[in-house]
């Protein structure tokens, strides 16, 4: 089983200390407290993201922690969002982030939050890391950007893609809660 131990200390990191604070925007809707709650409505397009950087390339994943259901996660984590190629834009967040683009094909596709009915909320992550030199975005994108499937989303191995493609530690993090 996937082990998300290593999330939930970057969680605990990032709310403890705010620099380590992702920026995370859906519309107006403004992630601005660790884990709080977001109707799953307003979360179903990729979110803006924004930290404090001045250069370089990063890439960001997402996941549902709690898949299928918080006291029965043998399904987690869920895939939710992997995308390279984010760079600091000259734009910056009410709060004075700087907002992180990318022209880059995703290597999965976003997809929002999605509980099944019964289901208390679900702590949907995002982990901001320093892009590898040398990363093959095209190695990892889907062909014609073809949306990943379910079943390579279910008990995402993070650790097993972190080792493979050489990501460093998690520079920023955030989530939210929904049901």
């Amino acid at each position: 089983m996937p082990s998300i131990s290593s999330v939930e200390a970057v969680l605990s990191a990032a709310e403890k200390d705010s620099s380590k604070l992702l920026g995370l925007a859906f519309g107006e809707q403004r992630i601005t407290t660790p884990g709080q709650y977001l109707p799953r409505s307003d979360a179903q397009k990729e979110p803006q993201i924004a930290f404090n950087v001045s250069s370089g390339t990063y890439i960001v994943i997402s996941l549902d922690l709690d898949a299928p259901f918080p006291s029965l996660g043998f399904l987690g984590p869920i895939l939710h969002w992997i995308h390279p190629g984010f760079k600091p834009s000259t734009n910056t967040t009410v709060t004075g982030e700087t907002i992180l683009t990318t022209s880059a094909p995703f290597v999965a596709n976003y997809i929002g939050p999605a509980p099944p009915p019964g289901s208390s909320p679900h702590r949907y992550v995002f982990l901001l890391y320093e892009q590898p030199d040398g990363f093959d975005v095209e190695k990892y994108a889907p062909k014609n950007g073809k949306p990943v499937g379910n079943w390579q989303r279910i008990r995402y191995d993070l650790d097993a893609f972190a080792k493979e493609v050489n990501l460093g530690p998690v520079l920023a993090a955030n989530y939210f809660c929904s049901n």
